[in-house]
This record gives C-alpha cells, sequence and structure tokens, in this order.
C-alpha cells in the first residue's frame, strides 16, 4: 500500500493558472506515450508516485492517449485506485478531446455530441466522478468555435470538470475562445500548447501576449522530442531513440549543423551547473506567464533527472540570454 512521503510539498513551486485560484506545479507529469497498454505496470507506477513524492500535483491525459488510445486513462485509473484513492482532493487530474477515437462522425473534433461523449468514456476509463480540467484538444474549423464552448461550459455546470482550458488553439482563436467561455461563466484557465528553446511559435503567433492575464500557458514538447537531452550531442542515434524510429523525431533532422548548435546549448547549461534538459526547463520558467512545463517520463530515474531542472532558479543573467537568443536565432 502506496504512502505518500510526508515533506512532499517542500521543495516543489507552485504557480496560478491565469486569473483562476488554481495553482499547478511548476513541473507537470504528461502521460502521454509511456502509459499505454505495452507499458511495464509497476514502472508506471513508480513515476507515478515518485512524482507525487516530490510535489507534481499535476497528471495531464487526454482520450487518445496511450497506445492504444484510451490506454493510458486506463491505466492511470488502475493506479489511481490503487495507490492515490486517499489523495483524490491533493491531484490535479485532467483529460482532453479533439482527436480521433470512435468511427463515425461524431467521433472526433469539437461538436457538444463528441465533448460531452468523450468527457464521460474518459471518467469511466479512469473511474473518476470528475476531472479537475477539461481541455478541448484542438480547434475545430468546421464547427461554430459557440457551440464547442458552449459543450465545455456544460460539462462545468454538469460537475464533470471543475475547470476548462484549450490546447493547440493560435491568438486569434484562444482570445474568442476565452471571450466565449467568460460570457457562459466559465472561464477559461489554460492553453496548453507545444512550445520549446527550438519551437517558438507561440512567441512569433503573439500567443503568449495574448494569453497575458487572460489564461494560463502550460507548455508540452518542452525538450523537442528529445533534441534537447544529451542523447544526440554526439551526433549519433541512439537505438530506441525517437529519431531511431522515426516516431515524431526524423532521422534526418539530426544534421551536423544542428547537432553543432546544440552543443553550444550545452555548453551554456554547464556553465549554469546543468544538463541540457535542465537548461531547457528552465528557459520556459523564466517566462511567469507560464504556468507549468510538462515533462514525459518513461522511468523513475528519468523523471528525478527532470525534476532537477527545479534545483536552480529559472533566472538567467542577460549575458546568458543574449548568448542563448545569438545560438537559437541559427535554429532553422
Amino acid at each position: 500500500m502506496y504512502t505518500a512521503n510526508e515533506t512532499r510539498y517542500d521543495s516543489m513551486r507552485y504557480r496560478y493558472a491565469g486569473r483562476s485560484g488554481l495553482r499547478l506545479p511548476e513541473l507537470s507529469l504528461g502521460l502521454w506515450h509511456n502509459f499505454g497498454a505495452e507499458a511495464d505496470d509497476e514502472v508506471c507506477r513508480s513515476i507515478l508516485t515518485t512524482a507525487f513524492d516530490n510535489g507534481v500535483t499535476h497528471f495531464d491525459l487526454a482520450n487518445n492517449y496511450g497506445p492504444p488510445a484510451g490506454s493510458a486513462e486506463q491505466r492511470f485509473g488502475s493506479i489511481l485506485k490503487r495507490d492515490f484513492a486517499p489523495y483524490r482532493d491533493e491531484l490535479i487530474i485532467s483529460s482532453k478531446a479533439g482527436y480521433y477515437m470512435w468511427p463515425g462522425p461524431y467521433g472526433e473534433w469539437g461538436s457538444r455530441k463528441y465533448l460531452i461523449s468523450s468527457c464521460d468514456q474518459s471518467l469511466k476509463r479512469m473511474g473518476l466522478e470528475y476531472v479537475d480540467i477539461f481541455y478541448h484538444h484542438r480547434p475545430d474549423p468546421n464547427t461554430p468555435l459557440e457551440e464547442t464552448m458552449g459543450a465545455l461550459a456544460h460539462l462545468v455546470h454538469q460537475g464533470k470538470a471543475l475547470y476548462v482550458g484549450i490546447s493547440n488553439y493560435r491568438a486569434e482563436d484562444a482570445v474568442k475562445a476565452i471571450k466565449l467561455l467568460e460570457e457562459m461563466g466559465t472561464p477559461c484557465i489554460l492553453n496548453q500548447v507545444r512550445y520549446s528553446m527550438l519551437d517558438r511559435w507561440v512567441e512569433e503567433n503573439g500567443l503568449l501576449d495574448a494569453m497575458d492575464n487572460q489564461a494560463g500557458t502550460i507548455c508540452f514538447s518542452p525538450l523537442a522530442q528529445g533534441l534537447l537531452t544529451s542523447r544526440y550531442l554526439d551526433g549519433n542515434i541512439p537505438e530506441g531513440s525517437r529519431a531511431s524510429e522515426n516516431r515524431f523525431l526524423k532521422a534526418d533532422s539530426i544534421t551536423k549543423e544542428r547537432v553543432a548548435l546544440l552543443n553550444e546549448l550545452n555548453e551554456v547549461a554547464k556553465r549554469r551547473g546543468q544538463s541540457l534538459s535542465e537548461l531547457a526547463v528552465s528557459w520556459l520558467l523564466k517566462d511567469k506567464r507560464v504556468t507549468s512545463v510538462l515533462i514525459g517520463a518513461s522511468s523513475k530515474a528519468q523523471l528525478l533527472q527532470n525534476l532537477r531542472a527545479l534545483d536552480k532558479p529559472a533566472a538567467f543573467s542577460p549575458e546568458e540570454l543574449s548568448e542563448l537568443n545569438a545560438i537559437l536565432q541559427q535554429w532553422e
């Protein structure tokens, strides 16, 4: 029987999600691809319990996480029942809907029919009465935004979600969605976006500025699918890595020029007493508009390595920022 670490809140820092009263840990745990049907249950359990023992209270899922779709929620629900039931009120559990889940016209995107059905399915898979945050996972170009946001508001009014968020929305649509939700009495507290040192589209799109004082920003893929780790610094592609499997990271993206730039970034990290991955997380957290950074982990050891990013304050000197910007401007 799992008993949580009594000092779990001593070292983690928490930030408010937008204008809400909800605070999230600076590092949250995403269950995207390491908690599916083929994963080892004890490894998954050790990752989740170690995270919570270190103050990570936020576990982020979606209906399509696995593989196969739905299996991550099922596994999480099983571990939740076995180990975390006494701690449910200390946890922030989120899920999402937007991508393909079942055949026919009602199995994806953003209709009221799909979103409400999907939330019901997610709650059953996890054995929950409610999720703390429910997101629309991607914009739907063919469904009126009013309908999609109305479905999110309905889930809150039903008590199936405490808060709502959006994901992968660009600035203009995000502002519209937030306004609609406010008019419906259901403020949007988070926009979950892909954001890293090597993928700065949210800055170029003006999204961070648009979200300021509107909703919090929570970042996924902070390590750019593994590029911002030590795995590729020697220019080789390790067996079992995402690049070796062409899974979310293509082998031909590991060019000589990019490896050189990664090593330049790593030199800055070493001078700061950090690994490259720790630098990447700190770089995101330096911006107070970022509520939390979503990290993934395939082992307890990898999780602990990622948590080390919090050992050093996220502050950067003007010289460090200038050097990093000069390096990043060369990235293509």
